[in-house]
């Protein structure tokens, strides 16, 4: 995966595909509340919905591991998965810039959030035309 995203950076494709669709993203976003509304439109593709949750699960897997074997030298995976996951498939799938840029911790909350509320079945994992 490390090589990959690697890749990604070398040769310049993961930045011209964020810089290649014009950002959506209102002027300033006031609450969570509309912040979460446009983060869902951002996250309509099935295969977004997954890799976001596949990675925070996997960042739920790397805290476990390492509370359970006290080896802190894997929390660096913690980024890796968290958001390499998430900027790949924003670049490959959505095609969009993550918010993570603009609204770092509204997003993170965010991702948490939508991981929770697809393994909960308030939302789907199905590609959406809108959602709230």
């Amino acid at each position: 995966m490390l090589f990959l995203f690697t890749a990604f950076f070398k040769n310049g494709e993961l930045i011209a595909a964020f810089s290649a669709k014009i950002n959506t993203m209102p002027e300033r976003i006031k609450t969570f509340k509309e912040f979460y509304l446009f983060y869902l439109t951002e996250h309509r593709k099935t295969g977004t919905r997954i890799f976001h949750f596949i990675g925070t699960l996997l960042v739920f897997v790397v805290i476990g591991y390492v509370i359970s074997s006290g080896k802190e030298r894997f929390l660096w995976y913690i980024p890796i998965f968290g958001y390499g996951f998430a900027w790949l498939n924003h670049a490959l799938i959505e095609k969009n810039k993550p918010a993570t840029f603009k609204y770092p911790l509204w997003s993170l909350v965010s991702d948490f959030r939508l991981f929770f509320e697809l393994l909960t079945g308030k939302q789907k994992f199905i590609e959406t035309k809108s959602q709230g």
